[in-house]
């Protein structure tokens, strides 16, 4: 899909760009969402430059994510989507940036993209050029990468009340699996926004040496803000990261801990019961001559032994406390 984003009443306003369309002239931002080849192909002739392909937009190296052509400036970052779901993603997202367009390529529909959008057709924001765009675009994923962090953040304090609150058994009636496999996912979430965040904190730093010298004096203290922001974020997601692998760790201790007591509890029940069952296989032998089974005290003494034989380990553990 191609949809169009030009000037009306203060703000943007978007229109799909059919197959037989022609662009707007006036449009300022061309976002393209799951382009087909003939979509590509319109752009390209728009801004006449080639657009970078899918496979270009996945490669990691940092030239081929960043890089210069003419007056064009190519930039891809890992963009997060589908956070409210157990499957959080992040795909690669290119930003082409030229004098008078700005162009993103996706194959995912991140939630600042639509928030963005819907902020722009209502006339909210005063939008002019494309770097101001670009800028309020970043704004906005930045912003949501915030919301995520600070929601992970609320999600684990929960998790660690929940780890470290004792049961009411001495062996405890949590389900730690369960806490291990949120733990997981918040773990696996946490690095996919580390990663957002490290390749939105290069597009920013390249953007800055790219255009130095093109900027206006409010697109460059926009571009601040938006590193300082994106710094700050890196740290808050680092001490989430280690907290994560913390309680992950304690999660591990606390299962190892209730599988060694039910070991020792299983151990001590073993031999608690050996000496009565020694005894009682004692006097199942079948031998001819075992005087005390012709007595009519034998069964009495027998049975006396075993439960005796049975309570001395018992008392000997109890005062011991290993039970």
């Amino acid at each position: 899909m191609l949809k169009a984003y030009q000037q009306q009443n203060g703000g943007l306003k978007g229109v799909i760009v059919g197959e037989h369309d022609e662009i707007p002239p006036g449009a300022v931002w061309l976002d393209l969402f799951n382009p087909t080849l003939e979509e590509r192909r319109k752009v390209d002739q728009s801004i006449a430059i080639e657009l970078p392909t899918r496979a270009d937009m996945e490669e990691i190296e940092i030239s081929s994510r960043l890089y210069q052509e003419g007056d064009a400036t190519f930039m891809t970052s890992m963009i997060l989507a589908q956070t409210d779901t157990e499957v959080p993603v992040a795909d690669a997202v290119t930003f082409v940036l030229t004098t008078d367009k700005l162009v993103t390529i996706r194959y995912i529909d991140p939630q600042p993209f639509r928030t963005y959008a819907l902020r722009c057709e209502r006339s909210l924001i005063n939008v002019g050029r494309p770097d101001v765009v670009l800028m309020q675009l970043l704004d906005a994923i930045i912003d949501r990468v915030a919301d995520i962090l600070e929601k992970t953040g609320a999600d684990v304090e929960v998790m660690s009340v929940e780890i470290y609150t004792p049961g009411p058994h001495p062996t405890g009636t949590r389900d730690f699996q369960s806490v291990l496999r949120r733990l997981g996912q918040k773990h696996g979430l946490t690095s996919k926004i580390r990663e957002s965040l490290l390749t939105i904190g290069r597009m920013l730093t390249f953007l800055t040496q790219a255009t130095d010298n093109k900027q206006h004096k409010e697109v460059r203290a926009h571009l601040k803000t938006l590193v300082r922001d994106v710094q700050s974020l890196q740290d808050h997601s680092t001490f989430l990261a280690g907290k994560l692998s913390y309680l992950q760790d304690a999660t591990l201790g606390l299962i190892n801990g209730e599988q060694n007591n039910i070991i020792k509890i299983m151990s001590v029940a073993a031999i608690v019961f050996l000496p009565p069952t020694l005894l009682a296989s004692i006097w199942g032998m079948n031998f001819q001559f075992m005087p005390e089974l012709n007595e009519s005290w034998g069964y009495p003494m027998a049975f006396g032994l075993i439960v005796v034989a049975g309570l001395l380990p018992y008392v000997y553990f109890k005062r011991r406390g290993w039970l």
